[in-house]
Protein backbone atom coordinates (compact mmCIF):
# COMPACT_ATOMS: atom_id res chain seq x y z
CA UNK A 1 0.00 0.00 0.00
CA UNK A 2 2.87 2.02 0.37
CA UNK A 3 3.29 3.02 -3.64
CA UNK A 4 -0.62 2.89 -3.43
CA UNK A 5 -0.42 5.94 -1.00
CA UNK A 6 2.71 8.02 -2.45
CA UNK A 7 0.76 8.46 -6.12
CA UNK A 8 -2.40 9.14 -4.15
CA UNK A 9 -0.87 11.84 -2.43
CA UNK A 10 1.22 13.33 -5.21
CA UNK A 11 -2.03 13.45 -7.02
CA UNK A 12 -3.90 14.89 -4.53
CA UNK A 13 -1.17 17.81 -4.11
CA UNK A 14 -0.92 18.11 -7.80
CA UNK A 15 -4.79 19.61 -7.98
CA UNK A 16 -4.63 21.20 -4.94
CA UNK A 17 -7.24 23.40 -5.61
CA UNK A 18 -9.80 21.03 -6.26
CA UNK A 19 -8.35 18.79 -3.27
CA UNK A 20 -8.84 22.31 -0.61
CA UNK A 21 -12.45 23.02 -2.33
CA UNK A 22 -13.38 19.62 -1.57
CA UNK A 23 -12.36 19.07 1.74
CA UNK A 24 -13.98 22.57 2.53
CA UNK A 25 -17.11 21.16 1.58
CA UNK A 26 -16.62 17.94 3.55
CA UNK A 27 -15.80 19.94 6.52
CA UNK A 28 -18.75 22.02 6.26
CA UNK A 29 -20.84 18.72 5.76
CA UNK A 30 -19.57 17.26 8.52
CA UNK A 31 -20.25 20.22 11.10
CA UNK A 32 -23.63 20.41 10.28
CA UNK A 33 -24.00 17.14 11.20
CA UNK A 34 -21.87 17.15 14.60
CA UNK A 35 -23.90 20.61 15.23
CA UNK A 36 -27.23 19.66 14.31
CA UNK A 37 -27.00 16.23 15.81
CA UNK A 38 -25.80 17.53 19.16
CA UNK A 39 -28.41 20.41 19.37
CA UNK A 40 -31.21 17.96 18.68
CA UNK A 41 -29.95 15.96 21.27
CA UNK A 42 -29.71 18.36 23.88
CA UNK A 43 -33.10 19.95 22.62
CA UNK A 44 -34.83 16.89 23.79
CA UNK A 45 -33.17 15.84 26.58
CA UNK A 46 -34.01 19.50 27.80
CA UNK A 47 -37.43 18.92 26.85
CA UNK A 48 -37.35 15.48 28.30
CA UNK A 49 -36.54 16.57 31.95
CA UNK A 50 -38.81 19.62 31.78
CA UNK A 51 -41.41 17.21 31.28
CA UNK A 52 -40.50 14.21 33.18
CA UNK A 53 -39.09 16.45 36.13
CA UNK A 54 -42.31 16.56 37.42
CA UNK A 55 -43.40 13.01 36.70
CA UNK A 56 -42.26 9.27 37.41
CA UNK A 57 -41.71 7.12 33.89
CA UNK A 58 -43.98 4.33 35.22
CA UNK A 59 -46.75 4.77 37.01
CA UNK A 60 -48.30 1.17 38.78
CA UNK A 61 -51.88 1.29 40.39
CA UNK A 62 -54.80 -1.01 40.88
CA UNK A 63 -56.52 -2.41 37.96
CA UNK A 64 -59.52 -0.61 36.96
CA UNK A 65 -62.75 -2.00 38.57
CA UNK A 66 -65.27 -3.61 35.88
CA UNK A 67 -69.11 -4.11 36.35
CA UNK A 68 -70.44 -8.02 37.26
CA UNK A 69 -73.01 -9.43 36.21
CA UNK A 70 -74.40 -12.41 37.08
CA UNK A 71 -75.47 -14.91 33.95
CA UNK A 72 -78.99 -15.22 32.69
CA UNK A 73 -80.61 -18.60 34.19
CA UNK A 74 -81.24 -21.37 30.70
CA UNK A 75 -84.01 -20.00 28.34
CA UNK A 76 -84.15 -16.02 29.93
CA UNK A 77 -83.22 -13.02 28.21
CA UNK A 78 -81.20 -11.01 29.88
CA UNK A 79 -81.16 -7.33 28.51
CA UNK A 80 -78.21 -4.91 30.09
CA UNK A 81 -77.56 -1.48 29.32
CA UNK A 82 -74.08 -1.18 31.03
CA UNK A 83 -72.07 1.99 31.99
CA UNK A 84 -68.85 1.96 33.58
CA UNK A 85 -68.22 1.59 36.92
CA UNK A 86 -67.11 4.53 38.58
CA UNK A 87 -63.78 4.58 39.49
CA UNK A 88 -63.02 5.31 43.65
CA UNK A 89 -59.66 5.29 45.82
CA UNK A 90 -58.61 1.99 46.09
CA UNK A 91 -55.39 0.70 47.42
CA UNK A 92 -52.38 -1.68 45.85
CA UNK A 93 -53.27 -5.09 47.80
CA UNK A 94 -49.89 -6.47 49.02
CA UNK A 95 -47.93 -3.00 48.26
CA UNK A 96 -45.09 -3.55 50.18
CA UNK A 97 -43.91 -6.76 48.50
CA UNK A 98 -45.26 -4.99 45.41
CA UNK A 99 -42.43 -2.34 45.62
CA UNK A 100 -40.02 -5.10 47.11
CA UNK A 101 -40.24 -7.17 43.75
CA UNK A 102 -40.17 -3.89 41.76
CA UNK A 103 -36.41 -2.74 43.85
CA UNK A 104 -35.10 -6.26 42.52
CA UNK A 105 -36.34 -5.71 38.87
CA UNK A 106 -33.37 -5.07 36.32
CA UNK A 107 -33.30 -1.45 34.69
CA UNK A 108 -35.29 -0.10 37.64
CA UNK A 109 -33.64 2.77 39.03
CA UNK A 110 -36.02 4.37 41.79
CA UNK A 111 -39.51 3.06 43.41
CA UNK A 112 -41.40 5.01 45.69
CA UNK A 113 -44.74 4.42 47.07
CA UNK A 114 -47.63 7.55 47.12
CA UNK A 115 -50.94 7.85 48.20
CA UNK A 116 -52.93 10.44 46.48
CA UNK A 117 -56.65 11.98 46.37
CA UNK A 118 -58.71 14.98 46.56
CA UNK A 119 -59.49 17.00 49.62
CA UNK A 120 -60.51 20.84 50.10
CA UNK A 121 -57.76 23.32 51.17
CA UNK A 122 -58.78 26.02 53.47
CA UNK A 123 -57.46 29.67 55.14
CA UNK A 124 -60.07 31.72 55.96
CA UNK A 125 -63.05 31.94 53.54
CA UNK A 126 -60.79 30.73 50.42
CA UNK A 127 -61.33 27.60 49.37
CA UNK A 128 -59.50 25.51 46.77
CA UNK A 129 -59.52 22.01 45.53
CA UNK A 130 -56.60 20.70 45.87
CA UNK A 131 -54.30 17.26 45.48
CA UNK A 132 -53.37 15.57 48.80
CA UNK A 133 -50.26 13.73 48.17
CA UNK A 134 -48.33 11.25 50.55
CA UNK A 135 -44.86 10.19 50.02
CA UNK A 136 -42.32 8.53 52.05
CA UNK A 137 -39.86 11.30 51.14
CA UNK A 138 -36.18 9.36 50.90
CA UNK A 139 -37.94 7.39 48.54
CA UNK A 140 -39.93 10.37 46.39
CA UNK A 141 -36.63 12.21 46.09
CA UNK A 142 -35.17 9.83 43.74
CA UNK A 143 -38.32 9.62 41.43
CA UNK A 144 -39.00 13.61 41.60
CA UNK A 145 -36.27 15.86 42.65
CA UNK A 146 -38.73 18.03 44.98
CA UNK A 147 -35.96 19.64 46.44
CA UNK A 148 -34.47 21.29 43.82
CA UNK A 149 -37.79 23.18 43.24
CA UNK A 150 -37.99 24.42 46.63
CA UNK A 151 -38.48 28.57 46.52
CA UNK A 152 -39.28 29.09 50.00
CA UNK A 153 -38.49 27.83 53.38
CA UNK A 154 -37.65 23.82 53.90
CA UNK A 155 -38.85 20.08 52.09
CA UNK A 156 -39.62 18.70 55.79
CA UNK A 157 -43.19 16.30 55.98
CA UNK A 158 -42.87 15.42 59.34
CA UNK A 159 -45.03 16.53 62.26
CA UNK A 160 -48.13 17.98 60.78
CA UNK A 161 -45.73 19.62 58.18
CA UNK A 162 -46.74 20.34 54.43
CA UNK A 163 -45.20 22.08 51.68
CA UNK A 164 -47.83 23.30 49.05
CA UNK A 165 -47.02 24.66 44.97
CA UNK A 166 -46.36 28.59 44.79
CA UNK A 167 -49.91 29.07 42.63
CA UNK A 168 -51.48 27.50 45.59
CA UNK A 169 -50.08 29.51 48.42
CA UNK A 170 -50.49 33.00 46.13
CA UNK A 171 -54.40 31.62 45.27
CA UNK A 172 -54.98 31.40 49.51
CA UNK A 173 -52.48 34.11 50.62
CA UNK A 174 -50.12 31.63 52.18
CA UNK A 175 -46.77 31.72 53.24
CA UNK A 176 -44.14 29.40 54.65
CA UNK A 177 -44.97 29.25 58.67
CA UNK A 178 -48.66 29.70 57.53
CA UNK A 179 -51.60 27.23 58.85
CA UNK A 180 -53.92 25.46 55.94
CA UNK A 181 -56.63 23.64 56.93
CA UNK A 182 -57.72 20.60 55.21
CA UNK A 183 -60.67 18.58 54.40
CA UNK A 184 -60.98 15.40 52.92
CA UNK A 185 -64.42 15.19 53.53
CA UNK A 186 -66.57 12.75 56.04
CA UNK A 187 -64.91 14.86 58.82
CA UNK A 188 -61.53 13.89 57.83
CA UNK A 189 -60.06 17.07 58.83
CA UNK A 190 -56.58 18.52 59.50
CA UNK A 191 -54.57 21.63 59.77
CA UNK A 192 -51.05 21.72 58.95
CA UNK A 193 -48.00 24.23 59.53
CA UNK A 194 -46.39 25.29 55.55
CA UNK A 195 -43.11 24.38 56.01
CA UNK A 196 -41.84 25.19 52.05
CA UNK A 197 -43.05 26.26 48.75
CA UNK A 198 -42.52 24.57 45.73
CA UNK A 199 -42.38 25.45 42.10
CA UNK A 200 -42.33 23.15 39.52
CA UNK A 201 -43.00 24.60 36.79
CA UNK A 202 -46.51 23.17 35.74
CA UNK A 203 -49.30 25.74 36.88
CA UNK A 204 -52.13 22.83 37.18
CA UNK A 205 -49.36 21.35 39.69
CA UNK A 206 -47.97 24.37 41.37
CA UNK A 207 -51.82 25.21 42.22
CA UNK A 208 -53.02 22.36 43.37
CA UNK A 209 -50.73 19.78 44.74
CA UNK A 210 -50.28 19.36 48.79
CA UNK A 211 -47.17 17.09 50.05
CA UNK A 212 -47.53 15.22 53.64
CA UNK A 213 -46.30 12.63 55.28
CA UNK A 214 -47.36 9.33 53.93
CA UNK A 215 -49.00 8.75 56.84
CA UNK A 216 -50.80 11.56 57.65
CA UNK A 217 -52.37 11.48 53.72
CA UNK A 218 -53.41 7.63 54.60
CA UNK A 219 -55.15 9.12 57.63
CA UNK A 220 -56.96 11.97 55.55
CA UNK A 221 -57.92 9.94 52.79
CA UNK A 222 -59.00 6.70 54.60
CA UNK A 223 -56.77 4.58 53.84
CA UNK A 224 -54.38 3.17 56.50
CA UNK A 225 -51.84 1.22 55.58
CA UNK A 226 -52.34 1.63 51.59
CA UNK A 227 -51.07 3.49 49.09
CA UNK A 228 -52.52 4.67 45.47
CA UNK A 229 -50.20 4.66 43.28
CA UNK A 230 -45.93 3.08 42.65
CA UNK A 231 -43.65 5.69 40.94
CA UNK A 232 -41.25 4.10 38.77
CA UNK A 233 -38.30 5.31 37.32
CA UNK A 234 -36.21 3.16 35.31
CA UNK A 235 -32.29 3.27 33.42
CA UNK A 236 -33.98 3.41 29.78
CA UNK A 237 -36.20 6.52 29.10
CA UNK A 238 -37.15 4.94 25.82
CA UNK A 239 -37.74 1.26 26.97
CA UNK A 240 -40.38 2.91 29.74
CA UNK A 241 -43.02 0.58 27.70
CA UNK A 242 -40.92 -2.55 27.89
CA UNK A 243 -40.76 -2.27 31.25
CA UNK A 244 -44.31 -1.18 31.97
CA UNK A 245 -45.01 -4.37 30.21
CA UNK A 246 -43.08 -6.25 32.14
CA UNK A 247 -44.53 -5.43 35.03
CA UNK A 248 -48.03 -5.32 34.43
CA UNK A 249 -47.05 -9.00 33.64
CA UNK A 250 -45.45 -10.05 36.81
CA UNK A 251 -47.74 -8.43 38.91
CA UNK A 252 -51.24 -8.18 37.23
CA UNK A 253 -51.47 -4.47 38.15
CA UNK A 254 -52.03 -1.12 35.72
CA UNK A 255 -48.71 0.19 34.97
CA UNK A 256 -48.96 2.30 32.50
CA UNK A 257 -45.34 4.95 31.27
CA UNK A 258 -44.77 8.33 30.26
CA UNK A 259 -44.35 7.22 26.17
CA UNK A 260 -48.28 5.95 26.68
CA UNK A 261 -49.57 9.07 29.20
CA UNK A 262 -47.07 11.54 26.53
CA UNK A 263 -48.02 10.57 23.19
CA UNK A 264 -47.62 13.65 21.43
CA UNK A 265 -44.33 13.98 23.36
CA UNK A 266 -43.17 10.69 21.94
CA UNK A 267 -44.46 11.72 18.57
CA UNK A 268 -42.33 14.97 18.48
CA UNK A 269 -39.34 13.48 19.68
CA UNK A 270 -39.67 10.89 17.03
CA UNK A 271 -40.07 13.42 14.60
CA UNK A 272 -36.94 15.43 15.46
CA UNK A 273 -34.80 11.95 15.74
CA UNK A 274 -36.19 11.34 11.89
CA UNK A 275 -35.11 14.46 11.22
CA UNK A 276 -31.87 14.23 12.42
CA UNK A 277 -31.38 11.07 10.52
CA UNK A 278 -32.34 12.44 7.05
CA UNK A 279 -30.01 14.92 7.54
CA UNK A 280 -27.16 12.99 7.93
CA UNK A 281 -27.88 10.99 5.22
CA UNK A 282 -28.56 14.16 2.61
CA UNK A 283 -25.32 15.53 3.88
CA UNK A 284 -23.38 12.12 3.41
CA UNK A 285 -25.05 11.83 -0.15
CA UNK A 286 -23.57 15.65 -0.75
CA UNK A 287 -19.81 14.92 0.65
CA UNK A 288 -19.96 11.43 -1.77
CA UNK A 289 -21.20 13.31 -5.01
CA UNK A 290 -18.39 15.91 -4.25
CA UNK A 291 -15.53 13.58 -4.01
CA UNK A 292 -17.38 11.40 -6.52
CA UNK A 293 -16.93 14.28 -9.11
CA UNK A 294 -13.78 15.59 -8.22
CA UNK A 295 -12.05 12.15 -8.19
CA UNK A 296 -13.82 11.58 -11.69
CA UNK A 297 -12.26 14.77 -12.56
CA UNK A 298 -8.78 13.75 -11.81
CA UNK A 299 -9.31 10.52 -13.67
CA UNK A 300 -10.03 12.60 -17.06
CA UNK A 301 -7.17 14.91 -16.01
CA UNK A 302 -4.29 12.00 -15.54
CA UNK A 303 -5.44 10.24 -18.36
CA UNK A 304 -1.44 10.01 -19.71
CA UNK A 305 -0.37 10.05 -16.54
CA UNK A 306 -2.61 6.86 -15.75
CA UNK A 307 -1.32 5.19 -18.94
CA UNK A 308 2.46 5.63 -18.75
CA UNK A 309 2.03 4.48 -14.66
CA UNK A 310 0.08 0.70 -16.30
CA UNK A 311 2.56 0.78 -18.88
CA UNK A 312 5.40 0.85 -16.39
CA UNK A 313 4.17 -2.57 -14.55
CA UNK A 314 1.01 -0.80 -11.90
CA UNK A 315 -1.31 -3.69 -11.79
CA UNK A 316 -5.13 -2.45 -12.10
CA UNK A 317 -5.64 -3.60 -8.70
CA UNK A 318 -2.77 -0.90 -7.39
CA UNK A 319 -4.38 1.62 -9.86
CA UNK A 320 -7.91 1.23 -8.18
CA UNK A 321 -6.36 1.47 -4.71
CA UNK A 322 -4.88 4.75 -5.71
CA UNK A 323 -7.78 6.51 -6.28
CA UNK A 324 -9.60 4.33 -3.22
CA UNK A 325 -7.11 5.97 -0.82
CA UNK A 326 -7.81 9.48 -2.39
CA UNK A 327 -11.20 8.99 -1.51
CA UNK A 328 -10.28 7.94 1.77
CA UNK A 329 -8.01 10.56 2.75
CA UNK A 330 -9.95 13.20 1.70
CA UNK A 331 -13.12 11.79 3.77
CA UNK A 332 -11.20 11.71 6.82
CA UNK A 333 -8.75 15.01 6.80
CA UNK A 334 -12.44 16.81 5.60
CA UNK A 335 -14.10 15.47 8.75
CA UNK A 336 -11.35 15.64 10.72
CA UNK A 337 -11.96 19.41 10.18
CA UNK A 338 -15.63 19.23 9.93
CA UNK A 339 -15.27 17.57 13.18
CA UNK A 340 -13.41 20.52 15.10
CA UNK A 341 -15.95 23.69 13.55
CA UNK A 342 -18.76 21.06 14.93
CA UNK A 343 -16.64 21.53 18.63
CA UNK A 344 -16.40 24.98 17.88
CA UNK A 345 -20.33 25.86 17.23
CA UNK A 346 -21.25 23.71 19.74
CA UNK A 347 -18.68 25.38 22.14
CA UNK A 348 -19.72 28.94 20.93
CA UNK A 349 -23.63 27.87 21.01
CA UNK A 350 -23.47 26.76 24.81
CA UNK A 351 -21.56 30.04 25.67
CA UNK A 352 -22.47 32.43 23.43
CA UNK A 353 -25.64 31.51 22.82
CA UNK A 354 -29.51 31.97 24.13
CA UNK A 355 -28.92 30.03 26.92
CA UNK A 356 -32.28 28.14 26.51
CA UNK A 357 -30.51 24.81 27.39
CA UNK A 358 -26.95 23.48 27.35
CA UNK A 359 -26.02 21.28 24.52
CA UNK A 360 -24.23 18.07 25.51
CA UNK A 361 -21.48 16.47 22.87
CA UNK A 362 -22.36 12.40 22.73
CA UNK A 363 -18.84 10.64 23.09
CA UNK A 364 -19.44 8.73 19.90
CA UNK A 365 -21.09 11.03 17.74
CA UNK A 366 -17.75 12.95 16.87
CA UNK A 367 -16.07 9.29 15.81
CA UNK A 368 -19.65 8.30 13.89
CA UNK A 369 -19.31 11.87 11.72
CA UNK A 370 -15.69 10.96 10.72
CA UNK A 371 -16.74 7.21 10.17
CA UNK A 372 -19.64 8.02 8.29
CA UNK A 373 -17.75 10.75 5.79
CA UNK A 374 -14.78 8.65 5.45
CA UNK A 375 -16.74 5.54 4.09
CA UNK A 376 -18.50 7.99 2.06
CA UNK A 377 -15.36 8.99 1.04
CA UNK A 378 -13.80 5.49 -0.13
CA UNK A 379 -17.46 4.58 -1.34
CA UNK A 380 -17.54 7.54 -4.03
CA UNK A 381 -14.32 7.05 -4.78
CA UNK A 382 -15.37 3.29 -6.08
CA UNK A 383 -16.63 4.42 -9.59
CA UNK A 384 -13.79 6.60 -10.89
CA UNK A 385 -11.39 4.58 -8.96
CA UNK A 386 -12.69 1.78 -11.49
CA UNK A 387 -12.58 3.71 -14.51
CA UNK A 388 -9.19 4.56 -14.08
CA UNK A 389 -7.86 0.79 -13.67
CA UNK A 390 -9.84 -0.02 -16.62
CA UNK A 391 -7.80 2.29 -19.07
CA UNK A 392 -5.79 0.46 -21.79
CA UNK A 393 -1.72 1.78 -20.88
CA UNK A 394 -1.79 2.54 -25.14
CA UNK A 395 -5.02 4.25 -25.53
CA UNK A 396 -4.54 6.44 -22.47
CA UNK A 397 -1.26 8.08 -23.91
CA UNK A 398 -2.61 8.15 -27.25
CA UNK A 399 -5.71 10.18 -25.54
CA UNK A 400 -3.28 12.86 -24.09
Amino acid sequence: MWIETTIAMRFLRQGRGQSLLILFGIAVGVSVIVFVTALISGLQANIIERTLGTQAHIRVEAPDQVNRIAPAPPGAMQLVLEDRRAQVLRTIVNWPQVRDVLDRMPGITAVSPVVSGPAFGRRGEAVESVALVGVDLPRYLRVIPLDRNMVDGRLDLGAGNAVIGRQLAKDLGLRTGGKLRIDAGKGREAIVNIAGIFELGVRELDARYVYLDLKQAQSLLALPGGITVIDVTVADLFGADRSAARIRGLTGLKAESWMETNAQLMNALSSQSMSTRMISVFVAMSVALGIASVLAVSVTQRTREIGILRAMGTRRGQMLRVFLVQGAVLGLVGSLLGALAGLGLVGAFNSFGPKLFYIPLPPALIPAAMALATVAGVVAAAVPASRAAKLDPVEAIRHA
